[in-house]
């Protein structure tokens, strides 16, 4: 009886507000393989643990030491480590760390291991890129790009004004899947670099609240139908240190994406892309000269053409590559020749490809993740691009992720799912033989959780949508309850999937452990559904969106359980305007609305992002005017609170402020919150503050 007692306790604790704002990333979280990778020959893996990094052997499951914490402090004079770096390991003997302003080598000598090199970079420097040859590596100070060669550091860009950033990561504001804008020659002699000029774009303030008096950062936002900046794409040589700039024709603020070089390091393939996002042109271009070779096809579409991807060329050619592209409404892998063209449409299907994993060159295999099972989870694949066969890996539930050794023969496969907290396996892909290495405990066991279904509704197309509906702890049927209803519905975000916690969100569990109903649900604009679904709210943000949502307050006023009159929404950045939109837009339906970082004006969001969706206000005036919710303020009848970061600029912070100004004009009230130091989203302890202002605002008004 006693351990029963225990036991029976033990399962009615509550998540603090903490615990449910960031307990899976403190002492909540989920034990995992920290920093896995392969050893280069395959036949083992490298993990990081508390005092060094261990490494496994594949055939015997041997596990050793392969670098420890005290030898590498025992070789460094000064500045000793207090954790463990984050080295890549070149193999089992050789590896290398960036350490405050340093790049250090080290290598196994005897039983030990030797610093073999370090060398000293600016305290400034950022985007550090390491070369193939892993040793010479490049990287920004300010806007100018700099490259070490042989411990030699050469100065690539010498440009005064700070609008022009070369080798800068955020060029065309992180669109197109650019997260990088250095990009070294396979061969280590060259580097392709982005050179974004932004002189041309107006200065928008962010302010520094925190000095006396305050300080003013002026950024260059681009907003949509303005003038946007202009990106070219150089190539320095490093032996001549001379620069050449690919003469790409077109429009000065044309996109330049997925930049790949070929593997022989001559030529530089660029994705150009027309500032109206509606055509692209794969062009090839001779790396010394700068010169276009030829255009290797082209991608049109009457609403928009999104390339997120570079190529990937096969092993061992220089001609033959994968292209990723969503032509046929799915993101597929599609098979090009460099002679030929367009060889063969490698996947297909009404689903999509999410991620190329690698090769196994002898059996002529890709492996990839995909949603083919179904849109809520991730599983991984095999394909032989030579007899299209094509082979699920994994045989569990979920959402799974996979990393693949270099000779393809095993497969590091990572997954959970709603009652799996993690999983970790070894998949031979000669046998597929699967060998766990990791089973994760359920941290959340000893907690009060709440009971969560699965429920599919349907568009008013037919399309069929994805949510969850989690019930108060204590659910009693013959209850009502008051319920929030909490979305994004936006592109490149999905909130449903069947991953650990089952809830999504410990927030949500804490609502529901404090008698809230929280209802999730993505309509159709949200990710991994492919282009029709995507493309619904084309022209026309928040409509398609809120038609698909009003579809689970339906199914929410149906249930016995749930008192209509107490429905409250809650929203971030896209759902902050979702929030903000309900509220106006349809003023009867939620009592209460806490909308974060909303965007109220899409004429004041970012081109690139804003003009593929909604294309510019000079072309879509009808557009704009429906979404834009300053005008609509005057509708507004529950009780909304507002918040926003004061440095935010993604959704800049005069979108909240006109939208007070609006409401003071019409005689309105809100309520409105600003978390000073914070960009657009509210991270680290400040978070439980914001989660606790917005609890305390539906404990308020919602509750009762």
């Amino acid at each position: 009886m006693l351990v029963f007692g225990s036991s029976a306790f033990a399962q009615t604790q509550k998540f603090t507000m903490a615990e449910a704002v960031n307990g899976l990333r403190t002492n909540l979280a989920v034990k995992n393989i920290s920093q896995f990778s392969w050893s280069g020959d395959g036949k083992s893996y490298i993990q990081a643990v508390k005092g060094g990094y261990l490494i496994t052997d594949l055939k015997t499951n041997k596990q050793d030491t392969l670098v420890s914490l005290t030898q590498l402090n025992r070789n460094l004079a000064d500045n000793k480590l207090k954790a463990v770096p984050q080295i890549k390991f070149i193999s089992n003997s050789k590896g290398y760390f960036n350490k405050e302003g340093k790049m250090i080598w080290v290598e196994k000598s005897g039983n030990d291991w030797k610093i073999k090199n370090q060398i000293e970079i600016d305290q400034n420097a950022s985007d550090l890129k390491v070369f193939g040859d892993n040793e010479t590596f490049a990287f920004t100070v300010k806007n100018n790009l700099f490259v070490n060669k042989n411990g030699k550091t050469i100065a690539v860009t010498n440009d005064t004004d700070e609008n022009i950033l070369n080798g800068a990561s955020n060029v065309h504001r992180n669109e197109f899947g650019i997260d990088t804008g250095i990009f070294p020659a396979p061969n280590s002699e060259s580097v392709a670099f982005y050179r974004m000029d932004q002189t041309m774009v107006a200065d928008y303030p962010i302010i520094d609240w925190s000095v006396t008096p305050a300080v003013n950062h002026n950024i260059k936002y681009p907003m949509a139908g303005q003038t946007s900046h202009q990106v070219t794409l150089g190539v320095f040589n490093i032996r001549t240190q001379a620069t050449t700039f690919l003469n790409i024709e077109g429009e000065k603020d044309q996109y330049l994406t997925a930049v790949t070089w070929s593997p022989d390091s001559k030529y530089i393939f660029v994705g150009v892309l027309n500032r109206g996002q509606n055509h692209m042109k794969m062009n090839q271009y001779d790396a010394a000269t700068g010169n276009l070779v030829k255009t290797l096809f082209e991608e049109t579409s009457d609403k928009y053409v999104e390339p997120q991807h570079p190529l990937t060329f096969f092993p061992n050619s220089t001609t033959d590559f994968i292209w990723q592209s969503q032509r046929t409404g799915y993101n597929h892998l599609f098979h090009y020749s460099l002679e030929k063209g367009l060889v063969a449409q490698i996947t297909k299907g009404d689903w999509l490809v999410t991620d190329i994993l690698g090769f196994n060159e002898k059996k002529k295999e890709i492996y990839f993740a995909s949603t083919k099972e179904t849109p809520l989870e991730k599983h991984l694949y095999r394909i032989n691009w030579a007899n299209f066969k094509m082979q699920r890996l994994d045989n569990t539930e979920g959402v799974h992720t996979g990393i693949l050794s270099t000779d393809g023969n095993h497969l590091y496969d990572i997954y959970t799912n709603a009652n799996t907290p993690r999983v970790a396996n070894i998949i031979n892909t000669n046998t597929l033989k699967s060998t766990t290495i990791l089973t994760a405990e359920n941290p959340l066991k000893n907690y009060q959780r709440p009971e969560i279904k699965n429920v599919v509704l349907k568009a008013d197309d037919g399309t069929p949508l994805y949510g969850k509906i989690i019930l108060p702890t204590n659910f009693d049927s013959n209850k009502k309850y008051p319920v929030i209803v909490y979305l994004y519905n936006g592109p490149h975000l999905q909130l449903v999937t069947n991953s650990f916690p089952a809830s999504g969100n410990l927030w949500y569990e804490y609502m529901a452990q404090n008698g809230y109903i929280i209802f999730t649900m993505d309509g159709r604009g949200s990710s991994n559904r492919g282009l029709k679904f995507e493309q619904a709210v084309f022209r026309n943000l928040g409509t398609t969106e809120m038609n698909d949502q009003m579809k689970g307050v339906d199914y929410l006023k149906s249930l016995p359980y749930v008192d209509a009159t107490r429905m409250g929404i809650h929203g971030w950045s896209f759902g902050g305007f979702m929030t903000t939109s309900f509220m106006l837009r349809h003023p009867e339906v939620f009592k209460v609305g806490v909308a974060g970082g909303p965007v109220i004006d899409w004429s004041m969001y970012e081109i690139m992002y804003g003009e593929r969706y909604m294309d510019t206000p000079q072309e879509n005036p009808q557009g704009y005017a429906k979404a834009n919710l300053l005008d609509k303020v005057q509708n507004l009848k529950g009780k909304l609170l507002m918040i926003h970061g004061a440095q935010d600029d993604v959704v800049v912070w005069q979108h909240s402020v006109k939208f007070i100004k609006s409401a003071v004009d019409n005689g309105v009230q809100l309520d409105y919150f600003i978390y000073p130091g914070h960009p657009h989203n509210v991270i680290g302890k400040d978070r439980v503050h914001l989660m606790q202002k917005v609890t305390d605002y539906f404990d308020q008004y919602l509750k009762k």
